[in-house]
């Protein structure tokens, strides 16, 4: 009875730890670290993100800003909430995806989104 119980037992945890493996595998990697991201599309007084802000960007960079933008929510906070940072880093993305499909109001979902400080002060490390 108590080697029953005990191969029970195992068999539990076992499966225990199998599901937990196969969630963690079940969560997408980010293909970019939000270093790389904040380089590629917000850096700099010519990027991508002021260009989006004027105006002027062209279609392949609002494609680079999406692709990258959606990538943010798949990264750890480098400090701050994690609920926090889905939060806005999904608003972020989101809003790009508005902007690349051309929906009204866009632009102006964007900007508000792209708040740099609101997030930087939150989550950027000193």
């Amino acid at each position: 009875m108590k080697n029953q119980a005990a191969l029970i037992t195992i068999a539990l945890v076992a499966t225990g730890l199998s599901w937990s493996l196969f969630a963690a595998d079940s969560q997408p990697k980010p293909k970019f670290t939000t270093k790389e991201i904040m380089k590629a599309i917000n850096k700099g007084d010519d990027s991508i993100c002021k260009k989006v802000t004027k105006g002027t960007a062209s279609k392949e960079e609002i494609a680079k800003l999406v692709a990258c933008y959606k990538e943010l929510p798949l990264n750890e906070p480098p400090k701050g909430s994690a609920a926090s940072w889905k939060e806005k880093s999904s608003a972020l993305a989101k809003a790009a995806e508005a902007l690349a499909k051309d929906e009204p109001g866009a632009l102006e979902k964007f900007k508000q989104a792209v708040n740099c400080k609101a997030c930087h002060s939150e989550h950027k490390p000193d």
